[in-house]
């Protein structure tokens, strides 16, 4: 375990964990390929196949890089789908339903539980800390809600589940942390981020937010651009909370 050259002197008041490969195991690049084709099939009358899921894929990628702050995520993802390919708002909230219902359990198998994720979790709501899920908002709610119960963790009270219907900007924007602290009514140094990404996580720093990097499935994009505060696996995470 990496450590600052200084612990914390007292407890944060909010933890923000990340969810994929930082809460429960799930290879994503698998994951959304599989989701996105299992979508399209819910279309196949409105939209060829192939023209569908470039558009959804590049759709949810156009969320990473937007700097704009006047509408949602989700607003912003359906009206590239209504202009490229002429499904309406309504309509695509209707098929996904229709998904959610009758195909969506075919992606199970792609997420693991992560044991050590409830004791960690199970940690932060006893001490009375503010528990935010922090996954990138490019997904529906009830996209995000099913990562959690297919990795065993859908019975916490969450204060906050971030999803594509609840936010403006998506990880690694600092608009996406200053947004979460706002509505909390945090200060920077009062929380911290916990996830595997060194830069959509990590960029929580840029505001203030100190950071653990949990390594155990390690996603480096930036080669070191951003340093964490601490590092380590989930069990050096672990005692590191409870000695808080």
């Amino acid at each position: 375990m990496t450590l600052s050259a200084q612990q914390p002197q007292k407890s944060p008041r909010a933890v923000l964990f990340d969810l994929d490969g930082t809460l429960l195991q799930v290879e994503m690049n698998s994951f959304i390929p599989a989701y996105v084709g299992g979508l399209a099939a819910h279309f196949s009358d409105l939209a060829p196949r192939s023209r569908f899921v470039d558009t959804v894929i590049s759709a949810t990628f156009a969320l990473l890089r937007d700097d704009g702050d006047q509408c949602t995520n989700q607003q912003l993802f359906l009206g590239a789908l209504q202009r490229h390919l002429g499904i309406a708002p309504e309509e695509f909230g209707r098929r996904f339903e229709n998904y959610l219902d009758d195909g969506l359990h075919g992606l199970a198998p792609l997420i693991e539980p992560l044991g050590l994720a409830r004791d960690i979790l199970a940690l932060c709501f006893e001490r009375d800390w503010t528990v935010v899920i922090a996954t990138n908002p490019v997904f529906p709610r009830q996209l995000v809600e099913v990562r959690l119960r297919w990795g065993g963790l859908d019975d916490f009270p969450y204060h906050l589940v971030t999803s594509y219907e609840n936010t403006r900007f998506c990880k690694p924007h600092p608009g996406y942390f200053t947004d979460i602290l706002d509505g909390f009514g945090l200060a920077p140094e009062e929380c911290l981020m916990v996830g595997n990404d060194t830069e959509h996580d990590l960029a929580a720093g840029l505001v203030g937010i100190p950071t653990w990097l949990v390594d155990t499935w390690l996603i480096d994009r930036l080669g070191g651009a951003y340093q964490s505060d601490y590092r380590g696996d989930h069990q050096n995470l672990l005692t590191f909370l409870q000695q808080v």
